[in-house]
């Protein structure tokens, strides 16, 4: 069959048009026909073995890919994630971790959808706790499970959005997803830190989602930290950290601020919550997806083509989608 298949860690994944097919090993698993997956930054740190939940593994030949979209054998179209590789033209999944695609659904935007849904409503929902009304901040909001960060707030209720990003183009088309006020990060640290409390003095952040860390958390930490007075419970939550994995964080900082700083991952997540994700969280987003009322961006390159574009930039807010022909 075709598959992506990744040779060595730290090297390019290749297309291989004669791998061996998955098989099947209990009533609990059926093979999937797969048509969409989608190249994330997970699936990237993953095959090169640099990502935490990779710690220990073999340096073996496998087909890389967490999750992607394909058919059944009754032709039932679905949502996956994959106990082997995704990037092939078959997979082994399990029925307890599958979900029916709604009608209309272009599978392109289903097979990208999920994963960013899970970086950011775990995060809002579980972490950050939003509710209606609640000022939030996404940090990092012009990537793609940023936009998909943003629709989601408003979707729970957040009465004000803020966005900070790097790219100015993609901080103003946020505006035309929901937001409120976007910052650049891209100014210096003194106008950045003015200008958030400036916001947080009007109104006060009650939720930060942050996809940076590094530098830019250090200075949204700086911009709420009290000085004596009560303050206002801010839950900080780190998703990613794209701007830098440590930061330098001050004592006096933690002591003078109602803070609740936190992170969301796959190791964070309870069981209950997982399930919670994949019955309920997952299957309304692509409901909305489908209805045209999330906005989600992909560009789609065929499989064959892996090892021109594993390294290509996508633009700001898409999601790369490989498409399997079968």
């Amino acid at each position: 069959m075709k598959a992506i298949v990744m040779f060595q860690k730290g090297g390019i994944p290749k297309y291989v048009e004669n791998f061996p097919e998955p098989e099947i090993n209990n009533e609990e698993q059926l093979i999937m026909t797969v048509q969409a997956a989608a190249i994330k930054h997970l699936d990237k740190s993953s095959a090169s073995g640099t990502h935490y939940s990779t710690e220990g593994d073999l340096s073996t030949a496998k087909v890389i890919g967490g999750d992607g979209v394909g058919f059944l054998e009754d032709g039932t179209k679905v949502f996956a994630l994959g106990i082997t590789g995704m990037m092939a033209e078959k997979a082994v999944i399990e029925k307890s971790r599958m979900i029916i695609l709604p009608d209309g659904i272009d599978l392109a935007v289903a097979a990208a959808l999920p994963n960013a849904v899970a970086g950011s409503a775990m995060a809002l929902r579980y972490r950050a706790e939003i509710k209606a009304g609640d000022t939030v901040l996404i940090n990092g909001a012009t990537g793609f499970t940023g936009r998909i960060a943003v629709q989601l707030a408003r979707h729970y209720g957040a009465e004000k959005i803020i966005a900070t990003g790097r790219n100015e183009q993609s901080l103003h088309y946020l505006l035309g997803l929901g937001v409120d006020e976007v910052i650049s990060i891209r100014q210096d640290d003194e106008s950045f830190v003015a200008r958030l409390k400036e916001i947080h003095k009007a109104t006060p952040i009650d939720a930060v989602v942050d996809y940076l860390w590094g530098h830019p958390a250090e200075l949204i930490l700086e911009a709420i930290k009290g000085h004596g007075n009560f303050t206002h419970r801010t839950n900080y939550v780190t998703v990613g950290s794209m701007a830098g994995d440590k930061i330098q964080l001050s004592s006096e900082i933690l002591r003078s601020v109602d803070l609740h700083l936190t992170g969301s991952g796959m190791g964070s997540w309870t069981k209950q919550q997982m399930k919670v994700l994949i019955s309920e969280i997952i299957p309304e987003m692509l409901q909305l997806a489908a209805e045209g009322k999330l906005k989600v961006d992909v560009q789609t390159v065929p499989i064959e083509e892996i090892e021109k574009i594993w390294e290509m930039r996508v633009e700001d807010g898409k999601r790369l989608v490989v498409s399997i022909k079968n």
